[in-house]
């Protein structure tokens, strides 16, 4: 199966080309540009490069978020439009859970594994993982032991003490460097790893997905935001408000 995996998460991002359960190609993308500037061109860059075509793709991966809005809804209407037009089916997997199938390769059965990324306002998004004894990258290898959330730093750090007990930590994503000082200060046991490109293993979890017939159609993916975006918030606050009294002029 040749799958075609973009992550949109981060203002760098990555496009990688996965062919049989291994990554034949990955790039990071350019965090200098927008989006909008770069996509589909970086993807179409990538498939020229290795002598591929987009209508050669089988499967089509997007990680759904949490992460920008901006940046979750170009990937996602990117992959959508390719899958579209080639008639493909899509996997849509959870950026969290790629950070934590990505640092946890090497871990042995029972070992925790904490995601922090940048949610802007000082706070996190987050999840915690024990590792199984099912195969890397399917979606049986983590169990979730404390599902996604957004929250600042300490208060999240205070909950996964009462969830983990005095369990080694192995903590990975932007957020985890971000708040090193912070976590190290609370769990100096801590191991923090720095996140590779997110794309490869995106592709290398959708191989896994279409083998137990878990994609979707492209109009089925929807983003996994966490937080509402502030757009919406703000026009529920005006919709929300009461009217404003007018004065009657004598």
């Amino acid at each position: 199966m040749r799958v075609l995996a973009l992550d949109t998460t981060t203002r760098a991002g990555s496009v990688a080309l996965v062919e049989n359960d291994q990554v034949i190609a990955e790039r990071r993308g350019d965090p200098s540009r927008s989006y909008a500037e770069r996509l589909p061109l970086e993807i179409l860059a990538l498939l020229g490069e290795q002598g591929r075509e987009s209508s050669g793709i089988d499967l089509f991966a997007v990680a759904s978020g949490p992460g920008s809005f901006t940046g979750l809804r170009v990937g996602i209407a990117t992959i959508q439009g390719l899958a579209f037009v080639h008639n493909r089916r899509v996997a849509a997997v959870s950026a969290l859970d790629a950070l934590a199938q990505a640092a946890g390769q090497d871990l042995p059965v029972g070992a925790m594994v904490g995601i922090w990324t940048d949610a802007q306002r000082r706070d996190v998004f987050t999840a915690l993982y024990e590792i199984s004894p099912a195969p890397l990258f399917t979606s049986s290898r983590l169990k979730p032991i404390d599902v996604a959330a957004v929250g600042d730093p300490a208060s999240t750090l205070a909950r996964w003490s009462r969830l983990a007990g005095r369990a080694p930590l192995v903590f990975s994503g932007d957020g985890s460097l971000q708040y090193r000082d912070i976590i190290l200060a609370q769990r100096p046991d801590t191991r923090i790893v720095e996140a590779p490109p997110l794309a490869g293993v995106i592709g290398l979890m959708a191989s896994h997905l279409a083998a137990a017939g878990e994609t979707i159609t492209p109009g089925e993916i929807r983003p996994f935001y966490i937080r509402r975006p502030d757009a919406e918030v703000d026009r529920e606050k005006r919709n929300s408000a009461p009217p404003v009294a007018l004065r009657e002029i004598p």
